[in-house]
């Protein structure tokens, strides 16, 4: 007896965490200037009204993706060494922006934050108080430490290659169009550096965070009255 056609598989019912995922799939692929409600409901697979049923507009949206952006980073232990726990999170923070670099400029815009949001800016501050910074240092460091990884995650976003392999492809008709010794350092920089076989411009993250560790750490030092070796 021939088998009955069971027909495509139902959709599963719309809800508020499949509006954002399907929002954070919109950004990944084109951006955040591909996100509209249109183009979200699209990927749902839904009209657009059937959208505003979950959020009421885009910005509950950008509110919504940036929170999941901020949960899938790991928070630092609060029980391990404020340093690797720190670093830990900064690594990865980097790894979830590479994933979703449209977030970079969003993560610390929103005037409506969710949990995540708040729980890690939160354990984050709180890292820096169990280590005994001061309240005003903390301020200090945090704004460092945000700074170098957001800026780090930033500029790895605008390179103009995906593969470390690629590089000299790019760079050398960059370095053909400079005018003879007009840029002496620079030509010498892409040559005898960053065109050479394995030059990887991810390895300046673990050395710029290491400087910042190093430097917070004397400011720790300052703040407890300990004397770095």
């Amino acid at each position: 007896m021939p088998s009955r056609s069971s027909g495509p598989a139902p959709r599963a019912p719309l809800t508020r965490e499949r509006v954002l995922e399907g929002a954070m799939a919109v950004a990944d692929a084109g951006g955040l200037a591909r996100l509209t409600i249109r183009s979200l409901a699209a990927e749902l697979g839904v009209k657009p009204m059937a959208v505003y049923h979950h959020v009421a507009n885009k910005d509950e949206i950008l509110d919504g993706i940036v929170d999941l952006v901020f949960e899938a980073i790991e928070l630092p232990g609060q029980d391990g060494d404020w340093r690797q726990e720190l670093r830990r999170a900064a690594s990865s923070a980097r790894a979830v922006l590479k994933r979703h670099p449209w977030a970079v400029s969003l993560l610390e815009s929103r005037t409506s934050p969710g949990p995540a949001t708040l729980r890690h800016h939160d354990v984050v501050l709180g890292t820096f108080r169990r280590a005994g910074f001061s309240i005003e240092d903390t301020a200090h460091a945090y704004a460092v430490h945000d700074a170098f990884v957001y800026g780090f995650a930033l500029q790895e976003a605008s390179l103009p290659f995906d593969d470390p392999a690629e590089v000299p492809v790019v760079a050398a008709p960059m370095v053909e169009r400079m005018a003879e010794g007009a840029y002496p350092h620079l030509v010498e920089f892409a040559t005898e550096h960053v065109m050479k076989p394995g030059y990887d411009f991810g390895v300046e993250f673990d050395f710029g965070l290491d400087l910042v560790l190093d430097g917070l750490t004397r400011l720790l030092d300052r703040d407890t009255g300990r004397v770095t070796p």
